[in-house]
């Protein structure tokens, strides 16, 4: 399990404010990091899971995790929660390489998913568990962790820790056609930093 998300290092805070005064998500992320997109008190690493990169929110080279960050209300979660169930969307089917960006307009989608795919060339990697899950992060967390896909009565599916759905640490699978995943998390703040995270599958290797 990673730090409490209190736990938050100055250094990814201030580069991430350096990013907000460039604009535009350049150089959010180095190596296999992750940034939260706009507003963003913290910043979390979301490192290739086979290659953690010890640089929670770095801004250098690499790949950047553009965001169109025009104000957009977070979607409303499913009133309560209910006991985990199945999800419809396999573990293995989102067992990956992906180019990684975020928005938080609807409008911005399609330049989004084209800023994801710029990303292919420094990769987010998503892999399989020991227990069935996938090793990703959670929201302003530096080290990923196994994580369930968890279905509900609604239909709706959710990537995050065991236990009740939907639960606060888990992100909503807004949509996913195989070849582009787009999440955001429950928690409001989280979901306001880091906006419509979408991830769009690269091409696997020569």
């Amino acid at each position: 399990m990673g730090a409490p998300a209190h736990q938050r290092t100055s250094l990814p805070r201030r580069r991430f404010c350096a990013w907000l005064r460039e604009g535009c998500g350049h150089g959010l992320v180095r190596g296999n990091a992750m940034i939260s997109s706009a507003h963003a008190r913290t910043v979390a690493n979301l490192a290739a899971a086979s290659c953690l990169a010890l640089l929670l929110g770095a801004c250098g080279g690499g790949m950047s995790l553009p965001s169109f960050s025009s104000s957009a209300p977070p979607p409303e979660a499913e009133p309560g929660t209910g006991p985990e169930m199945p999800a419809s969307i396999r573990s293995d089917e989102i067992v990956g390489r992906w180019g990684l960006a975020s928005f938080q307009n609807p409008a911005d989608r399609a330049r989004t998913e084209a800023a994801a795919r710029s990303q292919c060339k420094n990769p987010y990697v998503i892999t399989a568990g020991s227990s069935g899950g996938v090793i990703m992060h959670l929201a302003d967390q530096a080290t990923p962790q196994e994580l369930r896909l968890k279905g509900s009565p609604s239909g709706k599916n959710y990537i995050g820790p065991a236990g009740p759905t939907p639960g606060d640490q888990d992100r909503e699978i807004v949509s996913f056609d195989g070849r582009v995943l787009i999440t955001r998390f429950i928690d409001k703040d989280a979901a306001t930093r880091y906006g419509n995270m979408v991830y769009v599958r690269c091409a696997p290797r020569a």
